[in-house]
């Protein structure tokens, strides 16, 4: 597996196993012979959507913390110019598809890149393929 845009979706079902897919699973499994990138607000909706999880007692704080072990142990990249372009690229895209502006960085990320990008977010996944960005099963 080359390089992939990474949506915080993808990470979190890694997480849960009711979450969790057959492709969910051969994504993790092959990301150790390639790579992930990511915009900078991915940490922060992984953390958020972990801490929301411990919440609603799905999750406790030491599986929380084992499973953020992981996560670092990854290669997963933070792209250092995805700040950059969210008053630009990434709100027009937002505007063009309907997104949240933290959905189009992800798009902004791989359109920008050339990366194919791995999400379980429907409404993501629509806009990638109406810009022709390539998506991985996940």
């Amino acid at each position: 597996m080359s390089a992939f845009v990474l949506d915080a979706s993808v990470a979190i079902a890694w997480c849960f196993e009711d979450e969790s897919t057959p492709a969910s699973r051969a994504l993790l499994a092959s990301l150790p012979a390639g790579s992930a990138v990511v915009p900078p607000l991915w940490h922060c909706e992984v953390a958020n959507a972990l801490l929301t999880a411990e919440r609603r007692g799905r999750i406790d704080p030491p599986s929380t913390a084992h499973f953020l072990q992981l996560l670092e142990r990854l290669p997963i990249h933070t792209d250092p110019e995805s700040t950059g372009h969210a008053f630009g690229a990434a709100q027009h895209m937002a505007r063009t598809h309907a997104l949240t502006a933290y959905d189009a960085a992800y798009l902004e990320l791989a359109h920008r890149l050339s990366l194919p990008l791995a999400t379980r977010d429907e409404a993501l996944a629509q806009a990638a393929r109406a810009a022709g960005i390539r998506l991985l099963p996940a």
